[in-house]
């Protein structure tokens, strides 16, 4: 990694089908208020939701998949999966449906299109698939952290909870459900749990930047900031295109007094976006100048 920064002037589904499903994932940090801290998305070119990301040759092979067994539900949900780790919505979908048009009861296609339709802010739809996914297989663990995430999306907190806790009882080992639970009780301002939470998705997924950026939000957000600072210098190793990763450590180390490496940390968060606020504002407190170089490390 550069040392320098220079600012720039501007479950499987009990059924007969045994088919991988789209891992439901939300590692993406929400804002937590008062931390000035998150913008947008980092534009990485990944698709954070997928199981894998395959490759041409791998979605030629199950086209001729399907192009061999048109009447296979199974072959249009694997493809629809391989769709959606590309971040095919529109493709996803379409074989999500046939795959549900040839088998109605075929629950894990229910609980991909969901996510499809959660990933495109349809929720409502996203919903009733997850609840017709469940209706075919109460014990789905996929379909109680996929319409937890819904419920958190749509502010219903109480129920979101029941849902990701079902989750991590069905699957203890899921780093996605301790995630996604630490960010509602993050939302909630209970920080010691959601730092728990996120503590475990990271021993349980520990090359994941995101548990480490939420986990810095909350050490933040009770005063912890040397702690913040240590999870923001592993998240931004992990991930050194993500601009409010760069721009939480900047304000880490500024309340630490470290006015140098906040500077640095503020620039790199500038010159990813340079209208990107925080890291403006940031940049600007602990008077940082354009065209300056700052050690971050």
């Amino acid at each position: 990694m550069n040392g320098s920064a220079t600012a720039s002037p501007c479950g499987k589904m009990r059924t007969r089908h045994k088919v991988a499903a789209l891992v439901v994932s939300a590692f993406a940090v929400p804002l937590l208020a008062g931390c000035a801290t998150v913008g947008t998305p980092t534009a990485s070119g990944k698709n954070e939701e997928a199981l894998y990301t395959p490759s041409q040759s791998n979605l030629a092979s199950l086209s001729e998949v399907v192009q061999q067994h048109p009447n296979d539900p199974q072959a249009y949900n694997m493809r629809g999966s391989a769709y959606g780790a590309t971040g095919m919505d529109a493709e996803a979908l379409a074989d999500f449906n046939k795959a549900i048009s040839l088998d109605p009861n075929y629950g894990q296609a229910y609980a991909n299109r969901g996510l499809v339709y959660r990933r495109t802010k349809q929720l409502d739809l996203a919903l009733a698939d997850y609840n017709k996914a469940l209706s075919l297989d109460s014990g789905y663990a996929p379909a109680y952290l996929g319409r937890g995430i819904v419920y958190s999306l749509q502010g219903r907190q109480t129920q979101a909870l029941e849902d990701f806790n079902k989750t991590i009882a069905l699957r203890p080992n899921d780093p996605e459900a301790y995630y996604n639970r630490g960010l509602l009780y993050q939302s909630q301002h209970q920080h010691q749990f959601a730092i728990e939470d996120f503590s475990t998705a990271m021993g349980l997924s520990p090359q994941r930047p995101e548990p480490y950026l939420a986990r810095a939000l909350s050490y933040l957000a009770i005063g912890d900031n040397k702690s913040a600072a240590t999870d923001l210098d592993q998240a931004v190793q992990m991930s050194p295109g993500d601009a409010k990763a760069w721009a939480s450590r900047g304000l880490a180390y500024e309340r630490l007094g470290q006015k140098e490496k906040a500077a640095g940390s503020y620039a790199k968060a500038l010159n990813i976006n340079d209208k990107y606020g925080p890291a403006a504002t940031g940049f600007a407190r602990v008077g940082g100048r354009a065209g300056q170089s700052y050690q971050t490390f």
